[in-house]
C-alpha cells in the first residue's frame, strides 16, 4: 500500500511517543522556542567530549593497535544514495556485499569471508544484533546509516564490549551529534525498479539552555528487481538531549517498520533460463489443471522500536562516567503459501481435515521479542595512561508461534472453521530466553611518546534456553550456559608523525545461533561454540597527498561455524562446526592525490581460507541416510581469495565530483567441498557517480547526485543455497544449486536540499 509522506510521519511519531494531541502541541511549541533562542556557549566546550564518552569503549584511535576504517558524516551523506548500510560500506577493505533483490530489501555483508552473524554491530555501544539469530536485518530500519554521525568498521576481533562476539569484525555506529546551529535537510531519490527514497532531517542546534533536538523521517518503497520483491519501509529517529557543564542526558527513539515481498528462495540456472532473470518460486502454486499462479501476499513484515537513554558525566579533568539503558521491541511475521504439503507436518491440523494426507496451506510465522540492555563504564585518561572498565547486561525474551490461515481441504464439519480473523493457532509455539552479561577492562599505556601497550580483557556469561514445539512439530528442549574469556593485547609504535606500526593478538568466542541449535536438535547432534585466535600486523603511512596501509592477518579457528551451503525456509544459511580452519590474508589500502582535481584510491585483499581435514556429511540417494566423506583440505564457503576496489575521483570545480568505481570479487564456493559444480564465478562491477552542488543564499544549498551501477551490464549471480544427494557407488553428486540472479545496469538519482 502506498503511503502519504506526512500521514506516515504522523503515524510513526504517534507510535513512538503515544502522547495526546495537547501534549504534542506543547512539545512542538517547546521545540519552536528553543529553535529560535539565541545561541550561547555555556555548554559548547564540553558537548563534543560528552558525546564521545558514550562511545569511548567501542571506538579506537590511532593509538590502538586494531585494524579499522572510519566513515565520517560527510562520507555517509554521500553514500546514502546506496539504500542500505552494507552497500554504503561496500568500498571498505575486505567487505563483500550481497542482496537478493537488487540492493533493496534483504541485504547483507561479509568481512574477510565472515558472515553477518559474527559481525558485532552496535549503536552508541548498544548491541543491534538480534540475541537469538545474531543477525542484523538492515531493511527493518531504512536509512540507519543516514542517522549516523560516524561509522567505524573494525576488522578482526574488534573492540566491542557487549552483545554478540566479533569473529570477523565490529561495526560501531554513532548517532547524530549535537550541532551548534539549527539545520534542516530534505532528501529525495528515485531510480530503477521504481525505487523511491525520501527523507527529512532537522535539528534545533544547541540552545542557550543547553538543550538540543533532532528528528529524521525516512521512507523507501520499491517494486524490487525480482518478481514479488516489492518493499515498503519507513523509519523515524528522535533525539532530545541536555548538556550541562559536566554532564549530558540524551534520549533517543529509533522506529522502523517494513513490509517486503519474500525473495530468498533463489532459482536454478535452468529456471532462470526458462522463466527469466527475475524468476523465483516463492509463493508459486498450481491448480488442478496445471496452471501456475503466485500467491500475492508472500510477505515479510516487521516492526522494530528502540528506546534509549544515555547519561555521561565528567567527574573531573581525568575521570568520566558513561551509562545507557535500552529497550527494544520487535514484532513481525512472514506469510506464505505452501503447495501440496503433508498435513502431518503441521501439528494437530490433521484432526480438522477429512483428508489428512496432503493439502495447500497459507501459513503465518510470528515472532515477538523484547530486549532490555544496560551498560555502565568508568574512564580515566591522564598523561600516558588510559583506563576503562565496566559492564553490560542484556535480557532477551522472544516468542515464536505459527498460525494456519487457510487450508485447501474440507474440515470435518464440511467447512473451514479457521481464517485470517480466526486462524488455526495450534501449529507450533516456542520461546527463547537469553541472559548476556559482560565485564571488561581496557588499558593503554604510553611508555614513550612513540610506543604504547594496549590490553582489552573481557569476560562474557551467557545463559540461553529454547523450549516448546518447532514448526516441524519437533520438541525443543535446550538449555546451555557459556563463560567466555576474550582477551586482546597489542603494541603500537609511532615511527614518526606520519607513520605507525602495530601488532595485536586477540581471542574471541561465540555461541551458536538459534537456527543452528534447532538443526542440531533435529539431527540429534550437538553444536559447539567457536573460538578464534586473531593475529594482526599492520603499517600505516599518512602524507598530505598520499596514504598507504598494509595489514597481515591470521585468523585461526577451533570449531568454526561455517556455512554448509544449505538454508532454512526463512533464508538463513545453516552452519556446521569444523574442527580446524583458518583465514590468512594481506590487506592493502592506498590513495594518491595527483592534483587538486584528480585522485585515485583503492584496496586489495588477498587471502587463503581453508578447512583442515574436512569431513563432509553427505545425504545418500534415499534422502535419509548420511555418510561422512573425508575431503582433506578444502576452501571455506563464500570466502573469495581476492577482493579489490579502485575509485577514481575527478573534481572539475569545487562543487562538482565525478567518480568511477570498480569492484572485483574473486571466485568462491557455495559450500565447503571445493567442487567445481558449486563454484560461484568471479565478478567485476563498474559503477559511476556524479554530484553537483548549487550554492544558494544564506548558506543554503541544493546537491544533485546520480549513481549508475553495473554500467557494463555484467551478467552475474550469487549463491543462494544447494541441496541434493551423493551416490557412493559412483562417487558422484546429484545437486540442485539455487542462485540469486543480480541486476544488470541500474541507476539512482538524488536531490538534497540543505537549509
Amino acid at each position: 500500500m502506498k503511503h502519504n509522506f506526512y500521514s506516515c510521519g504522523r503515524y510513526l511519531i504517534y507510535q513512538a511517543t503515544r502522547i495526546s494531541r495537547k501534549q504534542m502541541i506543547a512539545c512542538c511549541a517547546l521545540v519552536f522556542t528553543f529553535h529560535f533562542s539565541p545561541f550561547t556557549s555555556n555548554a559548547q566546550d564540553t558537548v563534543r567530549r560528552l558525546d564521545e564518552v558514550i562511545i569511548q569503549d567501542v571506538r579506537v584511535s590511532n593509538k590502538t593497535p586494531l585494524t579499522t576504517s572510519t566513515l565520517d558524516r560527510k562520507t555517509l551523506e554521500e553514500n546514502k544514495i546506496a539504500v542500505s548500510v552494507p552497500y554504503m560500506l561496500e568500498l571498505e577493505p575486505s567487505v563483500v556485499t550481497s542482496a537478493e533483490n537488487g540492493a533493496v530489501g534483504v541485504t547483507s555483508m561479509r568481512i574477510r569471508g565472515v558472515d553477518a552473524t559474527r559481525i558485532n554491530v552496535n549503536i552508541n555501544g548498544i548491541p543491534l544484533n538480534d540475541a537469538e539469530s545474531q543477525q542484523v536485518y538492515w531493511y527493518n530500519i531504512p536509512n540507519l546509516g543516514g542517522m549516523a554521525q560516524s561509522v567505524q568498521l573494525q576488522r578482526g576481533v574488534g573492540a566491542s564490549n557487549g552483545g554478540s562476539a566479533a569473529l570477523g569484525g565490529a561495526l560501531n555506529m554513532q548517532t547524530l551529534n549535537t550541532t551548534n546551529n539549527p539545520y534542516a535537510t530534505a532528501d529525495l531519490s528515485w531510480g530503477s525498479w521504481n525505487t523511491r527514497q525520501y527523507g527529512f532531517i532537522a535539528g534545533s542546534g544547541l540552545t542557550k539552555h543547553g538543550f538540543s533536538f533532532d528528528a529524521a523521517y525516512n521512507g523507501l518503497s520499491s517494486d524490487g528487481f525480482l518478481r514479488g520483491g516489492q518493499t515498503d519501509q519507513q523509519s523515524l529517529f528522535l533525539n532530545a538531549g541536555w548538556y550541562g557543564k559536566r554532564s549530558m542526558l540524551k534520549a533517543i527513539a529509533i522506529i522502523g517498520k517494513q513490509k517486503s515481498g519474500i525473495t530468498y528462495d533463489g532459482a536454478t540456472l535452468e529456471e532462470i533460463e526458462k522463466y527469466g532473470p527475475t524468476y523465483h518460486a516463492r509463493g508459486e502454486y498450481y491448480d488442478q489443471y496445471g496452471n501456475r499462479f503466485y500467491y500475492p501476499n508472500e510477505t515479510d513484515n516487521y516492526d522494530q522500536q528502540h528506546y534509549q537513554l544515555y547519561y555521561s558525566y565528567l567527574l573531573n579533568d581525568y575521570w568520566s562516567l558513561s551509562s545507557a539503558l535500552d529497550y527494544t521491541y520487535g514484532f513481525g511475521y512472514t506469510e506464505s503459501y505452501k503447495d501440496d504439503k503433508k498435513v502431518s507436518n503441521y501439528g494437530s491440523l490433521n484432526t480438522l481435515l477429512t483428508d489428512p494426507t496432503r493439502t495447500d496451506l497459507i501459513t503465518r510465522k510470528n515472532m515477538r521479542n523484547d530486549a532490555y540492555t544496560a551498560n555502565i563504564a568508568l574512564h580515566y585518561d591522564r598523561d600516558a595512561l588510559s583506563l576503562s572498565f565496566g559492564g553490560s547486561y542484556q535480557l532477551y525474551d522472544g516468542d515464536h508461534y505459527g498460525e494456519i490461515l487457510w487450508a485447501d481441504r474440507d474440515t470435518a464439519n464440511g467447512q473451514h472453521h479457521f481464517d485470517r480473523d480466526h486462524p488455526f493457532d495450534d501449529w507450533y509455539t516456542n520461546s527463547g530466553r537469553k541472559h548476556d552479561a559482560t565485564a571488561f577492562a581496557k588499558f593503554n599505556y604510553e611508555f614513550s611518546p612513540r610506543f604504547n601497550l594496549y590490553a582489552d580483557l573481557q569476560v562474557r556469561y551467557i545463559s540461553y534456553g529454547l523450549h516448546g514445539i518447532d514448526d516441524d512439530y519437533g520438541q525443543l528442549d535446550y538449555d546451555t550456559t557459556h563463560l567466555f574469556f576474550n582477551p586482546k593485547v597489542g603494541v603500537n609504535y609511532r615511527i614518526d608523525d606520519q607513520q605507525r606500526a602495530y601488532f595485536v593478538a586477540g581471542i574471541s568466542n561465540r555461541e551458536a545461533a538459534r537456527a543452528d541449535i534447532k538443526e542440531a536438535l533435529a539431527d540429534g547432534s550437538h553444536m559447539n561454540h567457536e573460538t578464534m585466535l586473531d593475529l594482526e600486523l599492520g603499517y600505516q603511512l599518512q602524507k598530505q597527498d598520499f596514504h598507504f596501509e598494509g595489514n597481515l592477518y591470521a585468523m585461526l579457528y577451533k570449531d568454526q561455524l561455517v556455512a554448509n551451503g544449505k538454508a532454512t525456509e526463512s533464508g538463513y544459511s545453516l552452519m556446521d562446526n569444523v574442527d580446524k580452519s583458518y583465514r590468512l590474508g594481506v590487506e592493502l589500502v592506498g590513495g594518491y592525490r595527483f592534483c587538486k582535481q584528480f585522485s585515485l584510491d583503492g584496496n586489495l585483499t588477498l587471502s587463503l581460507n581453508k578447512i583442515i581435514d574436512y569431513q563432509y556429511e553427505a545425504t545418500l540417494n534415499d534422502w535419509y541416510t548420511k555418510t561422512i566423506l573425508d575431503l582433506g583440505t578444502t576452501d571455506l564457503a563464500l570466502s573469495p581469495s581476492v577482493v579489490g576496489t579502485l575509485v577514481a575521483t575527478y573534481r572539475p570545480v569545487d562543487n562538482a565530483k565525478l567518480q568511477l568505481i570498480g569492484k572485483y570479487v574473486g571466485e568462491q564456493y557455495a559450500d565447503n567441498t571445493s567442487r567445481d559444480e558449486v563454484k560461484v564465478p568471479a565478478y567485476f562491477l563498474l559503477n559511476a557517480r556524479a554530484s553537483y552542488t548549487f550554492r544558494l543564499r544564506n548558506n543554503n544549498e541544493i546537491e544533485c547526485q546520480l549513481a549508475v551501477n553495473n554500467i557494463l551490464d555484467h551478467d552475474y549471480r550469487l549463491s543462494a543455497y544447494i541441496y541434493g544427494t551423493y551416490d557412493p557407488s559412483t562417487q558422484t553428486y546429484d545437486n540442485y544449486h539455487y542462485w540469486f540472479q543480480q541486476p544488470g545496469i541500474n541507476f539512482m538519482g538524488r536531490v538534497i536540499y540543505r537549509f
